[in-house]
């Protein structure tokens, strides 16, 4: 049973399986390895032909055997050098230095974590959800620094709510590979330096990147100026409609205080009509045939979605959106009079998108993908773990590599 055991486990002499105790009461099973060898090569100097000094125990969990937690228990070799006269601990082929599980569990716990909370991954091995995060921390951090950035070129950036109104991450994500680049905590123009400085480490040039995707936030602009001096920016048409639909409201809260059926109209005049219900479009009907401010704000809204959605070439854009900005001018609504003077002030950026073709929709639906994370573990108590899940998660990382060809 030993020798199948040891098969079983990937092991190669002189590492063997000695003893298998079933510790039924107890919910596991016990595997006893043992170094065989009187001599090894030193780990800390490649001296071969060494002496062993002495033996430390030490334990790992491994992948649940049926329903009993499985331990592998070994009494490790150091070796006394007398190359280098350091005594230093041999590795064993199961397991990465300092780690407390197997690197086959570190890869099953990798896997559960894409889809599962840490927490219940923690209750299904028997474990402290502090263990997972060393696992996933490591993994994470390792995956990350063999990433090549040498080729990104084309960036959005976007903010997440790690804690609603109170902590934010901004979130730089490759257009071209669509993955996740870079997390970091704040949503000012220094969060950019820090981007430049990891695109750096990876073997990327911020001053490479030609297009920029962005809302309309100064902070991010400024960012972009200093640290992608290259870039052209393509302003997310998604932000620029939601700046029409709050403009939309402002104008309906005003007017609702003389027109009481506005009170309950807001989420038809934001939605999409596709989306409406039976209520919402009779509603919207009603509005449609009124002189309200807030049927003529409607209407501002919807043109502007529309600039977006026949914009085509950049000409036929830029004739539609003067048109908007025109119109939006003298129709006497003042959070639209605000939002043309702050649409021509960002004109130019707009109008790119129609050229770059670039827009902020993938990042939206990462944070989406965070979001479901987030709502799936009610929440993480810190920003660096819920960085660490945004990269497991959305960075498209390469993990097989680390376990290719290892025993267990």
């Amino acid at each position: 049973m030993e020798t199948l055991f040891t098969q079983a486990l990937g092991l190669a002499a002189p590492w063997r399986v000695v003893n298998v105790d079933f510790q039924q009461a107890a919910g596991r099973i016990v595997f006893t390895v043992e170094n065989t060898a009187k001599r090894l090569t030193c780990p800390a100097c490649g001296a071969a032909d060494q002496p062993i000094h002495d033996r430390l125990s030490r334990r790992w969990q491994h992948l649940h055997f049926f329903q009993y937690r499985a331990i592998i228990g070994a009494n490790v070799p150091r070796v006394g050098c007398r190359e280098c006269e350091k005594t230093t601990q041999v590795g064993v082929p199961w397991a990465r230095a300092g780690a407390g599980f197997t690197e086959t569990l570190e890869a099953f716990v990798i896997a559960l974590c894409m889809q599962m909370p840490v927490d219940a991954v923690a209750q299904l091995l028997g474990v402290s959800d502090d263990r997972i995060w060393r696992v996933l921390d490591f993994h994470v951090n390792a995956a990350r620094a063999r990433e090549d950035y040498a080729e990104v070129r084309r960036i959005s950036a976007d903010e997440r709510s790690a804690r609603k109104g109170q902590r934010f991450l901004t979130l730089f994500c490759d257009l071209d590979a669509r993955r996740l680049l870079f997390a970091t905590q704040g949503r000012t123009a220094a969060t950019f330096k820090a981007f430049a400085e990891d695109l750096a480490a990876h073997g990327g040039d911020a001053e490479a990147i030609t297009d920029v995707s962005l809302d309309l936030g100064a902070a991010y602009q400024a960012g972009t100026r200093e640290h992608c001096p290259n870039a052209k920016v393509s302003f997310d048409p998604f932000h620029v409609v939601a700046l029409a639909n709050a403009a939309l409201d402002q104008v309906r809260r005003a007017e609702v205080k003389q027109v009481g059926d506005l009170k309950h109209i807001r989420w038809g005049t934001l939605k999409d009509a596709a989306n409406w219900t039976r209520a919402q479009i009779d509603q919207m009907h009603w509005l449609q045939r009124t002189n309200l401010q807030t049927a003529r704000a409607w209407r501002l809204k919807q043109a502007l979605r529309d600039v977006f959605a026949r914009g085509g070439m950049i000409e036929q854009a830029e004739a539609l959106l003067d048109g908007w900005i025109r119109w939006a001018r003298r129709c006497r609504l003042t959070p639209f009079k605000r939002l043309a003077a702050t649409i021509k002030k960002h004109r130019d950026g707009i109008l790119e998108h129609f050229r770059s073709g670039l827009s902020n929709g993938f990042a939206e639906g990462i944070n989406g993908r965070i979001q479901a994370a987030k709502a799936r573990a009610r929440g993480y108590g810190t920003d660096r773990h819920l960085i660490a899940i945004s990269y497991l998660i959305c960075a498209k990382l390469g993990f097989g590599e680390q376990w290719n060809g290892k025993p267990g």
